[in-house]
């Protein structure tokens, strides 16, 4: 019957407290914090996160239907890699991103991965996040650790990967063409929220990387564990639906049992009497036959209530497998509850932060080519940088402050990016938001009252252009100017240079030319 697998799933549980001893941390070379290097500036395209999430979505559905390989390779694709049991070792879903991939964020690729494990594991949104978010730590810690993979994972799925292209790369520029994520399967325990392997994703060296996060990531872990405990309930509600098949069938066997039982007393009856009656040969046989066959058909019900008795039993055994694996998860949410816990209070404890200087902005300029650079801020006293903005790409000659709010013209046209005007938050450096139009590489930032002008790109054509504060485009000049031309504001009028760098005057508010 099912006593293999049941033996198997037993040493499996046996066997998980140990696999950590097994990880290999030479060749995981002294990982240190999980901070991803992401592209940080103005876009030539924006996605909505609805379709962001799609990507992964529809790729899960895929799966959930029963593809192995959806996807295309050049951009986002799933090896499905199932087999038989090996030991402890775990199947996987390997999540490739191709060389056409355009993601460069780690927040668009954790909501693909979202949308992934929605669309094949029916999980909410809220636990496809937060799972999300632990498959992306976990396969950054293990990047290449090969070691450490052929430990967990069987056969068939390590013919996958190699070591340039397993687990995530910090750096997003290392992502298209070289990412294989591997998300660990369940072993069929606990119901569907157990469908992945949670435990693998919450081993002692993904704890570790969460708790170095500046707020110990205590909201994700709450998360985490508030998971673990609905899949330890899940799984002690599976259990106890399998004790309770078990019982019920248990029941009927011994209903059934007890009749089989009394038939057959019945036919060994008959055939005892037969002996010690004087029948005609005829009815004696008859009767004799009758007898026999009852007693024939009493045995082979016995033997199939032996059968379902069997059956009954590894129902037991399994349910004591799912209170055991619910156990596990249990000690394990909350060995992890007293660690936030811990960290929690630690946070408390610290020292209070120490108040921040007066500061003043200024600009780091990375190439001594370009006027492209990143926003810092300086301690007025000293000079020293206290702060610095993502973003490098940042026109070190186009940075207005208005009403402590931060405008300037950003980015370079290279790939998916473009440049854009960028409003930028003048307390943490990073970029609020950024407008639609496209901007000339070559063009300055002019500010005048609430309106900003820039010279914006169309093709090889470019014209004046007055926004708002918000980064919206309100009035656009219908001949077009010079790429290096410049702007002087006098009243309700405003000069700036055809394209042939002859002098040009336009009307302040809708550019619209003023003739001699």
């Amino acid at each position: 019957m099912k006593k293999p697998l049941l033996t198997i799933l037993l040493a499996i549980l046996l066997l998980v407290p140990c696999l950590e001893a097994q990880v290999d941390m030479d060749e995981l070379g002294g990982v240190g914090p999980v901070e991803f290097i992401n592209f940080e500036g103005p876009y030539s395209r924006i996605d909505t996160l609805a379709q962001i999430r799609d990507i992964g979505y529809t790729l899960g559905v895929a799966v959930n239907n029963g593809a192995e390989r959806p996807g295309t390779l050049n951009r986002y694709f799933v090896i499905v890699s199932r087999s038989d049991p090996d030991g402890s070792r775990l199947d996987a879903d390997i999540f490739g991103l191709g060389v056409d991939t355009m993601i460069d964020h780690i927040r668009n690729l954790r909501l693909i991965m979202q949308g992934y494990l929605e669309g094949a594991y029916n999980y909410t949104a809220a636990d496809a996040a937060v799972l999300a978010q632990y498959v992306t730590v976990y396969n950054a810690v293990y990047r290449g650790a090969m070691s450490f993979f052929d430990s967990r994972y069987r056969g068939p799925v390590m013919s996958h990967i190699n070591q340039e292209r397993a687990g995530l790369s910090l750096r997003f520029d290392e992502w298209p063409g070289q990412t294989l994520m591997l998300i660990p399967i369940g072993f069929g325990l606990g119901g569907p929220l157990s469908s992945l392997d949670t435990g693998s994703l919450m081993d002692s060296q993904v704890r570790d990387q969460l708790r170095q996060e500046p707020d110990a990531s205590i909201d994700l872990r709450r998360d985490m564990v508030d998971l673990l405990e609905r899949e330890a309930d899940q799984a002690g509600g599976v259990a106890a639906a399998l004790r309770e098949s078990a019982q019920e069938e248990a029941d009927r066997i011994a209903r059934e049992r007890a009749a089989a039982e009394l038939q057959e007393q019945m036919a060994q009856q008959e055939l005892f009497d037969l002996t010690r009656e004087d029948l005609d040969p005829d009815e004696l046989a008859r009767r004799e036959e009758e007898a026999r066959r009852q007693l024939e058909e009493a045995q082979r019900w016995q033997d199939e209530l032996d059968d379902r008795q069997d059956f009954a039993d590894d129902l037991l055994r399994e349910a004591d497998l799912h209170d055991e694996f619910a156990e596990s998860l249990f000690d394990l949410a909350q060995a992890e509850r007293q660690a936030i816990a811990e960290d929690q209070q630690a946070l408390i404890d610290q020292p209070s932060r120490i108040q921040e200087p007066e500061s003043i902005f200024g600009v780091v300029i990375l190439n001594p080519d370009s006027s492209l650079g990143r926003l810092v801020r300086l301690d007025v006293n000293t000079g020293r940088e206290i702060a610095r903005s993502p973003l490098n790409t940042v026109n070190a000659r186009t940075i207005i402050l208005q009403n402590n709010r931060l405008y300037a013209i950003a980015g370079e046209n290279l790939g998916s990016s473009a440049v854009r005007l960028v409003e930028i938050n003048p307390q943490n450096l990073q970029l609020i938001r950024q407008g639609d139009d496209d901007i000339a590489e070559t063009s300055l930032l002019w500010q005048n009252g609430q309106n900003f002008f820039a010279i914006i790109s169309s093709g090889t054509d470019f014209y004046l252009a007055r926004f708002n504060q918000d980064l919206v485009l309100q009035a656009r000049s219908a001949v077009m100017v010079h790429p290096h031309g410049t702007v002087i504001f006098m009243d309700d009028r405003i000069t700036t240079q055809r394209e042939d760098g002859s002098a040009l005057l336009l009307n302040l508010t809708d550019l619209r030319v003023i003739m001699e």
